[in-house]
């Protein structure tokens, strides 16, 4: 059993870029009594921070690759010697990429404590990853963690494996409290007078932003929208708010730092994913005393405070619209930072890890 103070984890990413699974690693290095590294194989560090500012307070534990597209077996090597520089005893991968070169590198390195989360299924859709997976980790055989349980059910279906750690993302509860709505609103520059749902995510079609856009031109001018994120869709998704005629209601607002602030503002959140794993940001949004609507898709329903928040199925512009209205018309008593605080907080994830790490192999 190794003791905390020899514990060295590398946690590998395949880039450090904001989102969920950046997101949670970061918070395993706050967290986690441990000597960390995160390794990020694409990107480099001026570049992760010109991006993300707040990389800029832990970026002595940052290590970047540089990795360019394509398969670069030298990056095992690289990182082999990485490990043995840095007396690395534990490494922790986050999807498929960081499997095949750290966990191959590992296995070379003789690190004998190898743990890979799989944070979503949908890409086991495919035939060839299913088939690269299951042979890295028939190779690499690491602790294999899933983030919720729906995630876990599509492993062992997809993959046929039974031996599934099963350990639920969690978000930091002291740095997402409720807030003043109409002071956050203010420090983001929008209107108190409206009923305003938020949509936090990358600006992809998995998201579903798209969705969310149609939905709102079904209703009166006093409901805006307000998007935090970047991402590729950004031009499609502001031409179609023009085409629609609702670029007054809805607001883009880029990657922020301050999402507590942003969280604040709302009414409610929404998130109409076609896919999903565990999202953190609804997890957010309720530790911000703000319900939530999603889509019925992965670990979703595990992310959602069912007593004050709603689940949709599918792609139905009117079950949006109608679950909103539902949400707006409700003088709910409960609140749901009250779920995350005690099922989905940052702590449980982190001592759920760290007894991982530490028990015997």
């Amino acid at each position: 059993m190794l003791k905390q103070t020899e514990v060295v984890v590398a946690q590998i990413v395949q880039h450090l870029r904001p989102g969920g699974i950046e997101m949670m690693v970061l918070d395993l290095l706050k967290h986690q009594n441990f000597k960390t590294v995160v390794i990020s194989l694409e990107g480099t560090k001026e570049q992760a921070i010109g991006r993300w500012p707040i990389l800029r307070k832990v970026s002595n534990h940052l290590i970047f690759m540089n990795k360019q597209p394509g398969i670069q077996l030298s990056l095992v090597f690289q990182l082999y010697r990485l490990f043995k520089q840095h007396q690395i005893n534990t490494i922790h991968s986050h999807h498929i990429g960081p499997l095949l070169y750290g966990g191959i590198a590992a296995k070379l390195a003789k690190i004998s404590k190898r743990i890979h989360t799989e944070h979503d299924a949908w890409h086991l859709d495919s035939l060839k990853r299913r088939y690269l997976q299951k042979s890295l980790l028939c190779i690499v055989k690491p602790i294999l963690v899933a983030d919720a349980l729906a995630v876990a059910n599509q492993v062992k279906r997809y993959l046929n494996i039974d031996n599934i750690e099963l350990i639920h993302n969690g978000i930091d509860i002291e740095k997402f409290t409720p807030g003043d709505r109409n002071l956050a609103r203010a420090k983001l520059n929008l209107s108190s007078g409206v009923v305003l749902i938020g949509n936090a995510a990358r600006l992809e079609p998995v998201k579903g932003q798209d969705l969310l856009i149609s939905a709102m031109s079904h209703f009166s001018s006093s409901i805006h929208l307000a998007i935090a994120g970047a991402g590729s869709c950004e031009k499609a998704l502001k031409q179609q708010v023009a085409q629609l005629n609702i670029e007054h209601r809805v607001h883009f607002l880029g990657p922020l730092d301050d999402m507590a602030t942003f969280y604040q503002a709302l009414d409610i959140f929404c998130l109409p994913s076609r896919a999903e794993g565990l999202p953190l940001s609804p997890l957010e949004a309720q530790a911000c005393s703000i319900p939530a609507l999603l889509t019925d898709v992965g670990g979703a329903s595990e992310a959602l405070c069912h007593a004050t928040g709603l689940l949709i199925n599918g792609e139905d512009i009117t079950q949006i619209v109608t679950a909103i209205e539902t949400l707006l018309s409700r003088s709910s008593t409960q609140n749901p930072r009250h779920f995350v605080e005690k099922f989905r907080n940052v702590k449980n994830m982190s001592n759920a890890y760290s007894k991982l790490i530490c028990a015997n192999n």
